[in-house]
């Protein structure tokens, strides 16, 4: 029967996202999810490529189920966990949830390995017939509790490595450290053009500089962006290690970067006073934001300022500020505002949408445990980068989408029909209509919703609502709406230090503006561009994982000094099994379901609350309340938290279950 099941139904092939809970889910190439049960995995582990038979098709809202019926490919090798040791052998339970058995360590292999410490096993036996994994340990990473050694689990975890390989050490160091204008008479020569760099005071890595002018009533803007492709050049080692990595990733305390640091942070990097080579796009525009000429060349740079968010910030304030020294960069500063200003409306008039969410800024000590912990604000320095970033992206992609040439694009689609429907029909109970029922949705209806709560209560709790709404951005070498900002055309051009699309694509307009972009060279970017644009996709979902890992890592680490202690904040999610909190410091926490301790609560998905069964009270999204910190897991970077209304309950006056509850979510509370 299940043979003539296959014979007829869809077959797909994908990676298998594992859960918990012992189901997991299979996307394919295009995108579509299916379901697995737990019943269905048949051996299959996380992150393996499998093919499946789709057994159930998508109705009602609900995705396509799928049976596992082949591993095509083992994706996990390396997996960290803690090493756990008998007398005979020992085991190793993964770090990861979604990694369901341990792995068997046989004795031999388990010399100079203590009992508790933090590893790195390879597999060397995936699990089969109902017998375990085995492996061998392949890396001791030391001490569990330490952060340094918890932040290199994540990155094995995610397959991220620190150092390079020797062949790509190698090339780096053969790359010359200086710039000789002599060897470059092609380039345009922009070295006499008033050049800044903005960005924060710990960036090392400066892809991108500034120059602006007024004529008239029209401005100049130079966008000048590092020529990294002259010195990673396609098929070389260090190329082939960019693509693999994908992009830089970001942690509080530390970076793992695309590149080697002597080119990231050397000479790929615009530090001011150095002669540097760019890719530079130009655009005139007027008072309105319209683009009326452009041009992208290679050119020759020389940044003559330095400049940091704060330092323009306070030039914009009119503040003292140890970079305003120069009169002409402070009237640049002004201008740039000015400008920006204008791009800023135009986006706004087209109904490009603007999520305001605060991130985490994380301080650390010389050790990597983290001090301080704030919400990251944004100002107007930072504003005027993105503005004129945004600008050259579009620019760039327009230019070659019409030139018809192989190109790389950022799409980000429309949303699907049915969550916008569900967040249509949650805002109606504040009075507010939105037009969904048109064959597509345009951006401007969740600029208008978002507009329309500006300053209100529920603006918090909306917005979050109409972000989750959203799809994926992704790389796509196949040009197609982006969706947020309400444009057609759209591309990664401006950061090619720390993203591979902007390497790729600035070397397909280097083919281009040199004549060197034949038949030939087309037909190859044909058949290159979209398994790039696959695993550039892939890459980036990767390194945003890790990043919110680690940050999740350090906010646990963090509360546990303040266990016992009292916070406001509101509510950002609600489920079955309890209620999410946000303080003012970005961190989030769970209060269990059984920590609710004055009723028995049900979840009402549709409308984001919690209902208490008896006395009707309700918990809804974006409500404020004020918690007490009661238990900190690091290992699973989780924060519990309860009500502080809570904590007058009597004990004795509460259920069995409740008080078992009860007693567990008040352990830390003890020495209060």
């Amino acid at each position: 029967m299940k043979d003539q099941l296959h014979n007829t139904a869809r077959i797909e092939d994908g990676v298998f996202q594992a859960n918990p809970g012992g189901f997991g889910f299979v996307m394919n190439a295009e995108g579509e999810e299916f379901f697995i049960p737990a019943r269905d995995v048949n051996g299959a582990s996380h992150q393996d490529t499998v093919r499946i038979v789709v057994v159930e098709e998508a109705q009602r809202g609900l995705r396509a189920q799928g049976q596992i019926i082949e591993v095509l490919e083992r994706g996990l090798r390396q997996i960290p966990g803690t090493f756990q040791k008998t007398k005979k052998y020992g085991f190793v339970v993964p770090d990861d949830p979604r990694i369901f058995t341990d792995i068997y360590v046989a004795g031999k292999d388990c010399r100079g390995v203590h009992n508790g410490q933090k590893v790195i096993v390879r597999i060397t036996r995936y699990p089969k017939d109902g017998l375990k994994p085995e492996g061998v340990i392949e890396k001791v990473l030391g001490d569990p509790a330490l952060m340094d050694t918890q932040i290199k689990a994540i990155e094995a975890t995610y397959g991220l490595e620190e150092t390079f390989p020797q062949k790509v050490r190698k090339e780096a160091k053969a790359v010359p450290g200086y710039v000789d204008m002599n060897d470059y008479p092609d380039r345009s020569d922009c070295t006499n053009l008033l050049t800044v760099t903005i960005d924060g005071e710990d960036a090392r890595d400066l892809d991108d500089a500034i120059t602006l002018e007024k004529k008239g009533e029209n401005y100049f803007l130079g966008v000048h962006i590092a020529d990294v492709s002259e010195y990673v050049t396609k098929g070389s080692a260090l190329d082939q290690e960019a693509l693999h990595r994908g992009t830089s990733v970001y942690f509080p305390d530390r970076v793992i970067p695309m590149l080697p640091r002597s080119l990231s942070n050397g000479i790929c990097s615009l530090n001011a006073g150095e002669l540097r080579l760019a890719l530079s796009c130009f655009m005139e525009f007027d008072s309105k934001g319209e683009v009326l000429d452009h041009a992208i060349k290679k050119t020759l740079i020389k940044v003559n300022k330095r400049m940091s968010y704060t330092g323009v910030q306070a030039i914009l304030d009119g503040r003292e500020h140890p970079e305003n020294d120069r009169e002409d960069i402070v009237k640049l500063c002004f201008l740039m505002k000015e400008a920006a200003a204008v791009l800023k409306e135009k986006r706004k008039r087209r109904g490009a949408i603007n999520f305001d969410f605060p991130e985490s800024k994380i301080v650390t000590d010389r050790h990597g445990n983290p001090k301080k912990i704030y919400p990251y604000e944004r100002n107007t320095a930072t504003d005027i980068i993105e503005d004129f970033m945004l600008l050259a992206n579009e620019t760039v992609a327009e230019d070659y989408f019409w030139q018809d040439v192989p190109f790389l694009y950022r799409v980000h689609e429309e949303p699907e029909h049915e969550k916008i429907a569900k967040l249509a029909t949650f805002v109606r109970n504040y009075g507010i209509h939105m037009k969904v029922g048109q064959e597509h949705l345009h951006p401007k209806e969740i600029q208008r919703l978002l507009l329309n709560l500006e300053g209100t209560p529920q603006e918090a709790l909306v917005s979050r609502i109409a972000l989750r709404s959203m799809q994926k951005a992704r790389y796509s070498s196949v040009q197609g709406e982006h969706f947020g900002l309400s444009t057609r055309y759209y591309t990664h051009f401006t950061s090619p230090i720390r993203r591979y699309p902007d390497l790729m694509i600035h070397r397909i307009i280097k083919q281009s503006l040199s004549g060197k972009l034949d038949e030939e060279s087309i037909q190859i970017l044909d058949l290159t561009l979209p398994e790039i644009a696959s695993q550039c996709s892939k890459t980036e979902r990767n390194a945003m994982e890790a990043e919110r890992e680690v940050i999740r890592l350090m906010k646990a680490k963090y509360m546990e000094d303040h266990l016992g202690e009292t916070f406001e904040g509101v509510i950002s999610g609600v489920a079955s099994f309890g209620m999410f909190v946000e303080l003012e410091n970005t961190l989030e926490g769970l209060i269990p379901m059984q920590a609710m301790l004055d009723d028995y609560y049900i979840c009402d998905e549709k409308n984001y609350q919690l209902i208490g069964e008896e006395t009707g009270r309700v918990f809804s999204l974006g409500e404020k309340v004020t918690i007490v910190v009661t238990g900190v897991n690091r290992q699973m970077k989780q924060i519990d938290f309860m009500l502080e209304e809570f904590l007058s309950y009597d004990i004795l006056d509460i259920g069995q279950e409740e008080e078992e509850a009860m007693e567990l979510l008040l352990k830390s509370y003890e020495n209060k």
